[in-house]
């Protein structure tokens, strides 16, 4: 497998620069998943591990090795696009085994190579099939197995499942969760989709505008995001964001009302109050922070979402588990709960993440 290093990487594009000074240590066996509105410059980045895209300035290396000027097939990398790209008219089993085919290795290894990656992601019974005879999940299968046969160091996915639908999404994220598992390989996995990037990656990397915003597990960027944008960009729903006046012991409303945080330094500093939709409790009248009333209620089976609108505040989410008994027009009483607030300076920066 592979330990992959960006030194102070950056891309640019003429005088446009897309990507500055990616510094990123990924180590070997890692899981990692780039995420990031779309321009923020994730899949060019991978497409530079690649070597489809030549690197502007900076050092990449694998195990030690600059390999800014090494040619793609010689970086012992293995890509699996959005589209499938299979051949129509070779069956699965001459579709995963064509890399060898081209390098002219003997046709039993092909044969033994082929079987073993079929194995694996459970194609042995399809192998003879076109693929206008296979499902959108199977032929994804085909197109990963294509790299698996190719034993390589590390394995990059760009939105691999962005043409799937909901039930084969779920599917394939499993697939290739234990994929990783039995494989144990680096990858490197881009993706918009906030479910696959928190259960996939042993460490996401959030992207904006070029510039990397965060590095960390899944569970450390949701509790302990650096910045507004990565509190807002990781979790859905989104969480909810309040303007604030700071004050010694906690923050003011723009309508008035006063939120008690006095666990928190710093609330002095305060712009912005962040707060997760699980995190806004219903209480009886009288009893919370924050009088709201219900606009849209949305009951989910196993949880509720209830859109609320708050005067001289604006549109809150609140999202609790099982049944709520609410409906639109209801006036409902929100607490928040201090322990997992967010507060934000006026340039977005976390004055302290959540502990």
């Amino acid at each position: 497998m592979a330990r992959i290093e960006l030194n102070d990487v950056s891309k640019s594009y003429g005088a446009v620069e897309v990507l500055r000074g990616i510094n990123l240590n990924i180590a070997d066996s890692e899981f990692i998943v780039l995420v990031g509105p779309s321009g923020c410059g994730k899949s060019t980045l991978l497409r530079m591990i690649a070597g489809l895209e030549p690197i502007t300035r900076g050092d990449f290396l694998i195990d030690g090795r600059r390999m800014n000027d090494v040619r793609p097939r010689d970086r012992d990398i293995a890509m699996v696009f959005q589209s499938y790209a299979l051949y129509p008219h070779m069956d699965v089993g001459r579709n995963m085994g064509f890399s060898m085919e081209i390098r002219k290795d003997p046709a039993e290894k092909r044969k033994s190579k082929v079987a073993e990656a079929a194995r694996t992601l459970g194609l042995s019974n399809l192998t003879e099939r076109l693929p206008k005879a296979l499902s959108g999940g199977q032929r994804q299968r085909v197109a990963m197995g294509r790299a698996i046969i190719r034993d390589p160091r590390a394995f990059l996915f760009d939105e691999p499942l962005s043409n799937l639908d909901a039930a084969l999404r779920v599917e394939m994220r499993l697939e290739i969760a234990r994929l990783h598992q039995r494989l144990g390989a680096t990858m490197i996995y881009v993706t918009h989709d906030q479910v696959e990037a928190l259960t996939l990656a042993d460490r996401i990397v959030v992207l904006n505008g070029g510039d990397i915003q965060q590095v960390g597990s899944p569970l450390d960027l949701y509790e302990r995001p650096a910045n507004k944008f990565v509190a807002q960009f990781i979790g859905s729903p989104t969480m909810n964001v309040i303007a604030v006046e700071g004050g010694e012991t906690g923050v003011t409303t723009r309508n008035g009302t006063t939120i008690a945080l006095p666990h928190l330094p710093d609330t002095g500093h305060a712009a912005e109050l962040g707060i997760r939709p699980e995190h806004l409790d219903v209480v009886d009248a009288g009893q919370g922070d924050i009088t709201a009333v219900a606009d849209v209620v949305e009951h989910l089976g196993s949880d509720t979402n209830i859109y609320v609108n708050v005067e001289g505040i604006g549109p809150l989410m609140v999202r609790k588990h099982g049944n709520v008994p609410a409906r639109s027009g209801d006036r409902l009483s929100l607490r928040v709960q201090p322990e997992h607030a967010h507060l934000f300076a006026a340039d977005g920066t976390a004055l302290r993440p959540a502990s």
